[in-house]
């Protein structure tokens, strides 16, 4: 297949494309829960267990998601279309009808329509760079493609709190939001697609078929971990440990906002120098700022927020060049794009629930109590909030030393 370069039409499509990804992806986490707790008094332990258990789901549907998207006679507008109908159907079971039946069984229907359709969405956008898309047009691509998934992001964290000062009724302005903006993308992005397939004749099984891709996927589940743990904590990171409940909308706001910001520098960087060592820089960073923040304490707000501002442009590199990464590999390769974006997928869904089925119980085991709050509960929160990441990120930056490694030996080889 011949591969070219997007037009600004194309870009454009993606990059709403990409909002609608942001914006029923992370915020979902911080409102689904918070809304059938507050409406229909399910408890949170329900609630996480449920969302726990659907990760688990993913471990089988992820990588045949992927395999869906590569059979022939299934085109890439059809699966689009069918998978923003799941998403509009989860909105309008988790934010627009009320519960028809027990609501915890309404909620984890609702949240698998969504999350499937969610995670077909990202298999055949990437799949999309992949298959038809020379590597010289990756960086933009992905700019266009990462901005506005961060922009999604913003745009769905705060709309609630929005909604509430024009109506008594925010969650379900919300679900109307999140329908609009799906529907919105699907139809743009319709006449994007490729009608070309690639159709793979492995056996489906439960590990990463083929060997080369699995060190990537091993580096993207171990660098996805610690921007779980630390979304999942970060709330009662902010109120307990920082002291100041009311500042964590605003400071949120700024993470993702400075990571919006950072997508065109990453994607410019990576144009002048190896991906792969921009991506490294920005990892020994990111773990600096980890070890940082866990010196920081009550009252310090001013610092944190600076915290904030810098982890947001280093996630930035993370959302922008690892996925680069991924794709310069595959296309090099005879390793059929659909599958292999299935189980990347499910790399970082996994690490959500680790952060979530693992860090919360741990935390509470370990003393961290939220109705009573105590000074060795809060330093525990701290170790879990900072120095944990800062280990993971550690073995993260091992990981793409493995990746890189070879591919290096590969370009001595060459030019010998």
């Amino acid at each position: 297949m011949s591969k070219t370069v997007p037009n600004r039409r194309i870009l454009i499509a993606v990059g709403l494309f990409g909002v609608m990804l942001g914006a029923v992806g992370l915020p979902i986490y911080l409102h689904a829960p918070k809304y059938f707790s507050d409406t229909y008094g399910v408890s949170l332990a329900s609630l996480g267990a449920i969302m726990f258990a659907l990760r688990v789901v993913d471990f089988v549907q992820d990588p045949l998601l992927g395999r869906l998207s590569a059979i022939r006679f299934l085109s890439h507008r059809l699966l689009s279309a069918g998978a923003g109908a799941m998403i509009i159907a989860g909105a309008v079971g988790l934010f627009v009808v009320t519960a028809p039946i027990n609501p915890t069984i309404w909620f984890a229907l609702s949240l698998m329509l969504l999350f499937t359709g969610y995670s077909l969405s990202v298999i055949l956008l990437y799949t999309h760079a992949t298959n038809n898309f020379a590597d010289t047009a990756q960086p933009i691509f992905a700019r266009w493609r990462e901005a506005g998934q961060l922009i999604g992001i913003c745009l769905s964290a705060i709309a609630p709190t929005l909604f509430t000062e024009i109506s008594h009724v925010p969650y379900t302005l919300f679900g109307g939001f999140l329908i609009s903006i799906t529907g919105v993308a699907v139809v743009l992005m319709h006449n994007s697609w490729s009608e070309q397939m690639t159709t793979t004749s492995q056996k489906f099984s439960f590990v990463a078929p083929d060997t080369r891709i699995r060190p990537y996927l091993i580096l993207a589940f171990v660098n996805a971990i610690p921007v779980a743990i630390t979304s999942t904590l970060f709330l009662f990171y902010v109120e307990y440990a920082i002291g100041s409940a009311t500042a964590s909308g605003p400071l949120l706001l700024l993470f993702f906002g400075a990571a919006a910001v950072s997508v065109p520098i990453w994607t410019i960087l990576a144009n002048k120098y190896a991906i792969e060592w921009v991506l490294g820089v920005a990892m020994l960073a990111s773990l600096i700022a980890f070890v940082v923040t866990f010196t920081l304490g009550a009252g310090d707000i001013v610092a944190f927020a600076i915290i904030c501002g810098v982890t947001g442009v280093l996630t930035g590199a993370d959302l922008t060049l690892l996925p680069m990464i991924f794709i310069k590999f595959l296309q090099r390769t005879n390793v059929p794009s659909e599958e292999a974006f299935g189980y990347w997928s499910l790399s970082s869904k996994l690490a959500l629930a680790l952060a979530v089925g693992l860090v919360l119980p741990g935390l509470e085991v370990s003393g961290f109590d939220p109705a009573f709050p105590t000074p060795l509960g809060i330093y525990n929160l701290s170790v879990a909030y900072a120095l944990v990441p800062s280990v993971l990120k550690i073995c993260a930056i091992y990981a793409l030393r493995r990746v890189t490694k070879p591919q290096s030996a590969s370009v001595q080889g060459l030019s010998r």
